[in-house]
């Protein structure tokens, strides 16, 4: 049995896709993105109360990456484990992205009022994102994706991109922009998408960084 505990519009959208792209059978189990996941019994699974928790083969993973990296070898016959140095870099550099995103969603999610927002760490984070879009649109020149096939980095790169693309847009990355234009368009992404009536983090397609 294979149960994914999953919030819309986070990391666990990772784990997801990777689901639907592998076409196994599992359980899916939405919960709220708030103090619920406190709660001790499903602390239990995750010692820091977020997501994903993926109930796997009589354990739990709770690193959305390290969720992607087991799955991708449980099921080689797939193809899509990111081998080899250059597979690990670029699947963990997904992290590297997701973390500046973290940083800007902390202030414009989590910290409502613009007053409160601190303009100097909104600019600062939104620079970093988009040297990580510098480092991946040189990576992309010539290839349709990061490993050159389909692979697991693509669903943690992807993903990251889709909710980094709430603060920096692609605009002079072109690359990068085809490239997440193209993953996008997988279906098994498109699955893993928020669905109708769920409880959406990013209500806006864009924030903008406040004026200092």
């Amino acid at each position: 049995m294979i149960r994914l505990h999953h919030c819309p519009q986070t990391r666990s959208q990772r784990v997801l896709w990777m689901l639907y792209e592998l076409g196994v059978e599992f359980e899916l189990v939405t919960h709220a993105f708030d103090r619920s996941l406190r709660d001790p019994a499903y602390l239990a699974l995750h010692p820091a109360g977020r997501v994903p928790a993926l109930e796997i083969d009589g354990g739990v993973i709770f690193e959305s990456l390290a969720a992607l990296q087991y799955l991708a070898e449980r099921h080689l016959d797939q193809g899509l484990v990111a081998a080899g140095i250059d597979g690990l870099n670029w699947l963990h550099f997904a992290e590297t992205m997701s973390q500046h995103t973290a940083a800007l969603t902390q202030q414009h999610i989590a910290i409502y009022p613009a007053e409160a927002r601190s303009s100097i760490v909104c600019k600062i984070e939104a620079m970093r994102l988009g040297k990580t879009y510098a480092a991946l649109e040189g990576r992309l020149v010539g290839r349709e994706y990061v490993l050159g096939e389909f692979s697991a980095a693509d669903v943690g790169l992807g993903q990251a991109l889709y909710m980094a693309r709430h603060f920096v847009k692609f605009v002079d990355y072109p690359w990068v922009a085809a490239y997440f234009e193209r993953l996008s368009a997988r279906a098994a992404f498109q699955k893993s998408l928020p669905q109708a009536g769920e409880a959406l983090l990013y209500v806006k397609d864009n924030y903008e960084v406040p004026d200092a």
